[in-house]
């Protein structure tokens, strides 16, 4: 393993920010994905959009959501291990061109006519099995593109920069396209990227990773994955934080449009501008994380991110003016981003590879899996005590969490460091340096 370097021989600048560029296979993966994702979020636009005009339901909006994202919550254990014992560069061509036959499956559907809703539930809840096996993948094949590790936490840094990239493009293109061509454009647009980000996978010149050969059962795999992250005190109450941030304090999203529309008084530019000043937060938070010249100090941002978050959704709550809630949409989004991208840079640098699938896959529970059950919490309470009380209560959510995480941090703080001195991320005779100015 790379020891860290001095400060002094560190790029700076953009140089810094993009640093991980400088290996050939992470260069084509990002301009690959890049363009794909601008089309998964045509395709995320598109599909509500759909189902509200063919069935004028709120309600099955709900089911549409619920339809997509539960598969992760169910199948994103299994596949962790799957992901421990297959290649993740194979995993993640099969999951692309899976993705690319669900998106072109909808374009045939809507262009013929015979779309029903019943087809968009079963294409999403496929969709939600691909992405099951596709996040642990992808997150864990990082590693394999970042030759020196003490890149990881950059790459990982513009992995979500380039997500917030395509978050702000992608649903401006398609609500464009929507106005003027229909939403079966979206779809076929959203399949052909996907072209791109195959194409650029098979360009990469991939090392084998050594897996070890299992004899042991699948549900074996799975205790030994879920014993070793929960008895691992970063692995365990980092996961434990985002599970909370995701199920109390991301469903401010499914609320938007009730906030835009009733507390704010706005329509859908209104909803757009302010999804549109969190993705940039969360781009400027990706870009910060980028430009970070090492990944020690990470895990105090963590409990100060969430607390940020937390802060920003409570006084968002209590906002009636709009210029004032767009502010406070971008304190949210930095929030958010500087939580979830320092807690997966962590994640991937103190877990053992051989495991790392299996870690990555609670990862995603814990990020994506809570989701559906948050939305539906979020829906109920926004019922009996309204939207902006809901939020107020989310946000109180993730204070009471940043708390107990900051309370543990001093602790949590020695592991890691004893992991990365383990691992060779830094020298020991600079361990009580780093200490003093983490702690």
């Amino acid at each position: 393993m790379a020891v860290v370097e001095s400060d002094k021989k560190k790029p700076a600048g953009l140089i810094a920010i993009f640093r991980s560029f400088q290996y050939r296979n992470y260069r084509l993966f990002f301009s690959g994905q890049s363009i794909s994702l601008i089309g998964t979020w045509i395709q995320r636009i598109a599909t509500p959009w759909l189902v509200y005009h063919l069935t004028g339901s709120a309600f099955l909006l709900g089911v549409i959501g619920f339809a997509g994202q539960i598969p992760t919550f169910i199948i994103a254990p299994f596949a962790g291990v799957m992901t421990d014992r297959w290649n993740r560069y194979h995993i993640l061509i099969g999951t692309q061109i899976a993705a690319m036959m669900q998106a072109f499956i909808l374009t045939i559907l809507y262009f013929s006519g015979t779309i029903a809703i019943w087809h968009i539930v079963l294409l999403n809840v496929f969709l939600g099995c691909v992405n099951a096996f596709d996040v642990p993948a992808r997150q864990s094949f990082v590693i394999e593109m970042v030759e020196k590790k003490e890149d990881l936490g950059n790459a990982i840094a513009l992995n979500s920069s380039m997500v917030n990239g395509a978050r702000l493009l992608g649903p401006s293109i398609a609500g464009l396209l929507i106005a003027f061509t229909g939403e079966g454009i979206c779809f076929l647009l959203n399949g052909i990227s996907y072209i791109f980000v195959i194409v650029s996978l098979l360009l990469m010149k991939v090392k084998p990773r050594k897996i070890k050969i299992r004899d042991t059962n699948v549900l074996k795999e799975l205790k030994e994955g879920f014993s070793y992250a929960f008895g691992f005190a970063p692995i365990k109450y980092i996961i434990f934080l985002l599970s909370l941030i995701s199920l109390m304090g991301m469903q401010y999203t499914v609320l938007m449009p009730v906030f835009a529309k009733e507390i704010l008084h706005g329509g859908s530019h209104t909803f757009g501008f302010l999804m549109g000043a969190s993705g940039l937060g969360a781009l400027t938070g990706a870009l910060y994380l980028a430009s970070r010249k090492n990944i020690l100090g990470l895990i105090k941002i963590i409990s100060m991110a969430a607390g940020l978050f937390g802060l920003g959704l409570i006084a968002f709550s209590f906002s009636r003016v709009f210029l004032l809630s767009l502010a406070l949409m971008v304190i949210i989004g930095l929030g958010m981003m500087l939580q979830m991208a320092s807690s997966n840079t962590i994640l991937q640098t103190i877990v053992d590879d051989d495991k790392r699938g299996r870690v990555m896959s609670f990862y995603t529970m814990a990020f994506m899996g809570t989701a559906p059950f948050g939305s539906l919490l979020a829906g109920g309470l926004a019922k009996i005590i309204g939207v902006s009380n809901t939020i107020l209560i989310g946000g109180i959510s993730c204070i009471i969490g940043a708390l107990l995480f900051a309370y543990k941090l001093p602790v949590l703080n020695k592991i890691v460091h004893s992991a990365y001195v383990k691992l060779r991320f830094i020298q020991p005779e600079i361990v009580e340096e780093i200490r003093t100015t983490t702690d």
